[in-house]
């Protein structure tokens, strides 16, 4: 993901328009366009006020470890059309075996959200697990990190796409954070 890419994705991730974000960084809505469209980067005063505002690192929005390559695809699926047998558990599963059934291993993988402190704080007041629910009903498709040789894909699998990105650096399958999310390996393994 390019700067202006993580950028938008926190912004609206933090609930906010691009003209409530300028407002608070005290910049034009248009320089908040430029840097989202990567036409632009901010100064390092910008850059530190707006990781604070979002509650991301400045490492976070300027790291290429996050980067992703620019091998990615994505492929149009009937997800009626896959038959669950073997180790999948539901139809999603099922997609990404047949996909990836060559891999070397298929990693299901569980995703939560990091959360910022204000939604910490709204998690609490309105219920435990009230924000993660939300993201859920959200974003309902399924993780899977696939390794083939010295590859790692980032695959995702809705009810009408197959999308796989391959990560520029090796994750641990356990655990690894990407983006404003923490992906944990699922207790099975589909290869």
């Amino acid at each position: 993901m390019t700067f202006g890419e993580k950028l938008k994705e926190a912004r609206k991730e933090a609930g906010l328009s691009q003209e409530q974000f300028a407002q608070k960084l005290s910049v034009s809505r248009s320089a908040v366009a430029k840097w989202e469209s990567d036409k632009g980067m901010p100064d390092i005063n910008n850059l530190k006020a707006m990781a604070q505002l979002l509650d991301i690192s400045v490492d976070y929005l300027l790291d290429e470890d996050e980067k992703l390559s620019f091998n990615e695809t994505k492929e149009a699926i009937d997800l009626n059309s896959f038959e669950v047998t073997g180790k999948c558990r539901d139809k999603k599963d099922a997609a990404c075996y047949f996909r990836f059934r060559e891999a070397d291993y298929i990693y299901p993988l569980v995703r939560r959200k990091r959360m910022s402190k204000a939604e910490w704080l709204t998690d609490l007041i309105a219920g435990p697990g009230i924000i993660q629910g939300a993201d859920y009903l959200r974003d309902s498709s399924a993780y899977y990190l696939v390794e083939t040789g010295e590859k790692q894909l980032l695959v995702n699998v809705s009810a009408d796409f197959i999308t796989s990105r391959e990560l520029a650096n090796k994750v641990d399958p356990k655990k690894f954070d990407f983006g404003t999310y923490t992906f944990r390996k699922a207790p099975y393994q589909l290869i």
